[in-house]
């Protein structure tokens, strides 16, 4: 499995603060796929590059909370990030679409046939 770039996490950590602004570091990390100090990490810097707010506020329990707003530069830079994260994608689709459409038929060639689901015959 090819390993997430610094856009796509950036995205992925955008794309999640824009929809779950009060997500802990924790769940994040859960989410995104990183450790807790690389989410920790990235934090920082988006909120140096100005593309997020950091705020923070009591909870019931007298324990601080944060929130992590995106600003105006960070909404355009998710929208920038998620145009190119879109077109990669559409791009390995294409690619995996190819290369599923030439084993069909290269395996049909040698007299099987994938008439149903091709993932059943990996199970047997």
């Amino acid at each position: 499995m090819k390993t997430p770039s610094n856009d796509e996490n950036r995205f992925r950590l955008l794309w999640l603060l824009e929809r779950q602004p009060d997500l802990s570091q924790r769940d994040l990390a859960r989410e995104v796929g990183l450790s807790l100090g690389a989410v920790n990490y990235c934090l920082k810097a988006l909120a140096a590059k100005g593309e997020i707010k950091i705020e923070n506020f009591r909870t019931s329990e007298n324990r601080l909370k944060y929130v992590y707003v995106l600003t105006p530069q960070g909404i355009q830079k998710r929208m920038s990030l998620t145009q190119r994260f879109l077109k990669n994608k559409l791009k390995e689709y294409n690619a995996l679409r190819d290369e599923i459409a030439q084993l069909e038929t290269e395996t049909r060639r040698r007299g099987v046939d994938f008439a149903s689901d091709p993932m059943d015959s990996l199970n047997d």
